[in-house]
């Protein structure tokens, strides 16, 4: 979901923001940066600091708080899916940054957070970006502007990359898959505002564009997912013992189990459902030699 506030697009226009006013993921956002600690009741989150912003500031209460939310949300529904398509290549290396050195185009740095439906941010989710290079092309035999990492304990994320090419036939984008610890993969694309090609690419859909603002000689772009997953679950500190046995995609591992893998055993240190790719020696994030 793109971020609620007014952007300015890659041309150089201003874009209206939404009009509901300041979301509840931004206090939960800024809260983090601030160190404000929530109220938690309820199952909703109130904030100590939020207050009754339909008042005029000359009579607005002085410290009169809003009732605690029943349900966190701001009205937003799960990202949606986009097209996987043809270029996805697993055991892409776990990396931040996917510019190599020399490599032509904007610098692009997108940013923002993995949240569940009921407004938690997501710690652990693994986000596996790839996307073509500036002349539009996909690099098949390597991993060049291919890579995963996963949210902080806050659900932030950050990539560094480069502004994508013009695949023939497509607006720009960028793929990624998201999986929240032990939930289904979301595969879905980033798209930019401002686009010529956007109202002629039929995979294109507003509900997944970025807002993308000029700095210095680059751009910063940023995106929330929502995943259709309660993000206030966390697994257990202790989980009990797991499964055990040889490693196989699409398993639902949980930290703690342990598994084999060319003969070599494997500890889980992260709940995540395996994929092709993602083999314990492949992501020390997620499986650690015992």
């Amino acid at each position: 979901m793109p971020t609620p506030h007014d952007e300015t697009d890659r041309s150089g226009s201003s874009v209206p923001g939404e009009s509901r006013g300041i979301s509840r993921k931004s206090v939960i956002k800024a809260a983090f940066l601030t160190s404000a600690v929530p109220l938690v009741t309820g199952g909703g989150v109130a904030w100590a600091r939020d207050r009754d912003r339909s008042a005029a500031p000359a009579r607005r209460p002085a410290a009169r708080p809003l009732a605690p939310t029943p349900a966190c949300h701001d009205g937003d529904e799960p990202t949606i899916p986009n097209i996987e398509g043809p270029y996805f290549k697993p055991d892409s290396p776990l990396r931040t940054d996917l510019v190599g050195s020399g490599m032509p185009g904007t610098p692009l740095t997108v940013s923002g957070y993995v949240f569940g439906r009921d407004c938690a941010p997501i710690s652990g989710a693994l986000l596996d970006f790839w996307q073509a290079d500036d002349s539009g092309a996909y690099d098949m035999t390597g991993f060049t502007l291919r890579g995963h990492q996963f949210s902080t304990k806050q659900g932030e994320f950050t990539l560094t990359t480069i502004v994508p090419g013009l695949y023939p036939g497509r607006t720009r984008h960028i793929h990624v898959k998201v999986q929240a610890p032990g939930q289904p993969i979301l595969t879905t694309q980033l798209y930019f505002p401002g686009e010529p090609r956007n109202s002629t690419d039929a995979y294109y859909d507003v509900r997944l564009q970025m807002t993308v603002q000029q700095v210095d000689s680059g751009e910063q772009a940023t995106f929330d997912f929502v995943l259709d997953v309660d993000g206030s679950t966390t697994p257990p500190t202790n989980p009990p013992p797991g499964k055990s046995g040889t490693w196989a995609a699409g398993t639902a591992y949980r930290a703690g189990d342990q598994v084999t893998y060319d003969s070599v055993t494997y500890r889980c240190v992260q709940a995540h459902t395996s994929m092709a790719g993602w083999e314990p020696p492949n992501v020390p994030a997620l499986w650690q030699r015992v």
